[in-house]
């Protein structure tokens, strides 16, 4: 199969550079566009050269749907808004189209949902390796653990990150949930302050902590009688996210239209 040619969205981003870095190195991708917002200083800037490497050619522009022509696919990790407005264009063209925007609304979450009967989506709140095995060992963990252990989720970004809890964390949050059977939504405890009243059983918590230039810590605390397990991850560079974007993207290219997660990419699907 001939090289899968790739769209970066929010290329001028700090993920956006890591994907054009990300993407110099990988075998069988190559870079045929690079997307900013509508009024971006940047522009008409070499995308090559924004992600510290030589000039490529590719200048940042607004007009995904002129870029979108000669593509495979889109690596997408921008703001719910901008997503939203690339989803109907790479369904449209009949891109594969990754996403690891985070801080998604329900509503986002069913534009995105809505399309999925005639393109390829792959979204997942981290790409890593480690952090989907780590999923899966959540929610084993959970299944085996009963109500008397208490879940608390605690993760660490750097202090640019605008929304909490991460992605990564609901996601975890979501893996710990299955393997009690019970509804996140319903079981979850946030921004705790003041006089709070004693614990909910079977609520699994979440404190965000934002500082610095962390790329991504997360760890999944189970409070038993007299024990605690924790579960943790630590990303040290975002490169790890892009090289997992990537391979989500080329194991994509080609599949039948649906909603696929990193899971499926790392056949941890059944975990």
């Amino acid at each position: 199969m001939s090289d899968m040619r790739l769209i970066v969205a929010g290329a001028g981003g700090r993920m956006g550079r890591a994907l054009t870095r990300a993407m110099a190195e990988t075998e069988g991708a190559v870079l045929v566009g690079a997307l900013e917002a509508p009024g971006s200083h940047l522009l008409g800037k070499d995308a090559g050269v924004l992600a510290g490497l030589p000039a490529n050619g590719i200048q940042l522009s607004a007009d995904l749907w002129s870029m979108s022509a000669e593509a495979d696919g889109i690596l997408d990790f921008t703001v719910p808004a901008a997503t939203i407005a690339n989803v109907a264009i790479a369904a449209e063209r009949g891109l594969v189209h990754v996403i690891g925007t985070t801080g998604l609304s329900a509503s986002d979450e069913a534009v995105i949902r809505s399309v999925t009967n005639r393109a390829v989506v792959v979204k997942s709140g981290n790409m890593s390796l480690g952090v989907n095995l780590l999923a899966a060992l959540v929610k084993r963990a959970a299944q085996a653990l009963g109500e008397n252990f208490d879940i608390e989720i605690v993760e660490m970004h750097h202090r640019a990150k605008v929304d909490a809890p991460s992605g990564t964390a609901l996601m975890l949050g979501d893996a710990a949930a299955a393997g009690r059977g019970i509804s996140l939504e319903q079981h979850s405890a946030r921004g705790r302050d003041g006089l709070t009243g004693p614990r909910r059983t079977g609520d699994i918590g979440f404190a965000s902590l934002r500082g610095g230039t962390a790329a991504g810590d997360h760890s999944v605390i189970f409070a038993g009688p007299f024990e605690r397990l924790t579960l943790s991850h630590h990303a040290e560079d975002r490169i790890l996210f892009a090289h997992g974007a990537l391979k989500a993207a080329l194991w994509a290219h080609g599949k039948a239209p649906g909603f696929y997660s990193m899971a499926d990419v790392l056949g941890l699907s059944d975990a």
